[in-house]
């Protein structure tokens, strides 16, 4: 015997959608389109063609026409799509530049600043150095005489040209100057006065040789101008004095100790 179940039909109740306000959805769209039609037309009128370049600094070893020619591809492009970033890149690895300054000036116009390099220090044979000791001129064609001469091993630029820097600001209150300034491949320094006097510092306790070296010329060096070849400083109770006159060598203070490096 069977007996049949009734059951109860389930009703599935699907949720209504919310009708579509298409003549809203259609006024919007237009909308959007009409602001994206105006940023374009915006951007369009902004990025006109560049047609002033504008190239100020003081030259005396950059050519400005060597300078336009490496900007001048930049122009091609629209005012807001010329490569800022890539034109000061540009300007900074040509020798003598310093630094630049690029920018845009509306409507059409690139403005570039160029600072030259300014040489301080002959390095070696043909090198420049500029004031942060940076040599930015490996093979110089033409270097000037007046330029003191600073040496050392490579990589030691800095470190040469903050000494000669220290030296030098003595050297000036005293009326006198700084020619060369040397540091051997052993870590030993020897420098130039102005006057022909060789300072010879050794490797070991530099700047307390420099103090002692000044102190020697405010009391007895300066008393003896034109006659001094060389002051060796490398003596710990002392100094040496070599004269110009040949083979004279003056101990100023204990000499029985070798000088040390």
């Amino acid at each position: 015997m069977f007996r049949r179940r009734n059951r109860k039909r389930r009703e599935r109740v699907v949720p209504s959608l919310p009708a579509i306000d298409w003549r809203g959805l259609v006024v919007a769209v237009a909308a959007v389109a009409t602001l994206a039609g105006g940023y374009f037309g915006i951007v369009r009128m902004l990025n006109r063609p560049i047609d002033t370049l504008v190239v100020n600094g003081t030259f005396r070893r950059i050519s400005p026409i060597q300078l336009e020619a490496l900007i001048e591809p930049y122009t091609r492009v629209g005012f807001l799509d010329v490569d800022l970033s890539g034109v000061r890149r540009d300007l900074v690895d040509l020798p003598w530049v310093a630094g630049a300054e690029v920018r845009r000036r509306w409507p059409g116009t690139l403005l570039v600043e160029v600072r030259e390099e300014t040489p301080v220090a002959c390095w070696g044979e043909r090198g420049l150095l500029n004031a942060d000791g940076q040599l930015f001129i490996a093979e110089a064609d033409h270097v000037p005489a007046e330029l003191p001469r600073l040496s050392g091993p490579r990589g030691t630029e800095a470190q040469v040209t903050a000494r000669y820097y220290a030296v030098q600001r003595e050297l000036e209150h005293r009326g006198m100057g700084t020619v060369t300034m040397q540091l051997d491949e052993r870590g030993a320094w020897t420098f130039t006065t102005s006057s022909g006097v060789q300072v010879r510092l050794g490797s070991q306790a530099v700047d307390e040789r420099i103090v002692r070296f000044f102190h020697a010329l405010d009391s007895t060096l300066a008393h003896l101008p034109g006659e001094v070849h060389y002051v060796d400083m490398r003596y710990p109770n002392g100094f040496a004095i070599g004269w110009k006159r040949a083979g004279a060598v003056q101990a100023t203070a204990t000499m029985e100790q070798e000088p040390n490096a």
